[in-house]
């Protein structure tokens, strides 16, 4: 998973924002140790990352629950080598823990 920098809360700038109560609930339940605010940063820093193409996602074999070969329609990079994948080669789609399709290259899986 991509790793976010922490700035000291001293360095940040204070912001309101509204929330549904049960929103506000279920982050708290979600975010465990580290309080629902920084899980709301983290969620922020992704959001910009993916909009600004600077995000890539990253995770180790043992976040892929299953995979299903595939061919790539466009260039790829394998999330766990970083192995390019080029249009019309095989490759692997790994579905995640958490749910999200990810580019493999064929033989990234094996032990």
């Amino acid at each position: 998973m991509y790793t976010i920098n922490r700035t000291a809360t001293t360095d940040m700038e204070v912001t309101s924002i509204r929330l549904e109560r049960e929103l506000k609930e279920k982050l708290k339940e979600l975010s465990g140790n580290q309080g629902y605010q920084a899980l709301i940063r983290d969620v922020l820093w992704n959001y910009v990352r993916q909009k600004s193409g600077e995000y890539q996602f990253r995770c180790s074999q043992e976040d892929i629950r299953a995979s299903v070969q595939a061919v790539a329609n466009q260039e790829e990079r394998c999330v766990l080598t970083g192995q390019l994948i080029r249009p019309k080669e095989p490759m692997l789609l790994g579905l995640t823990t958490t749910g999200e399709m990810v580019p493999l290259s064929v033989g990234s899986l094996a032990d």
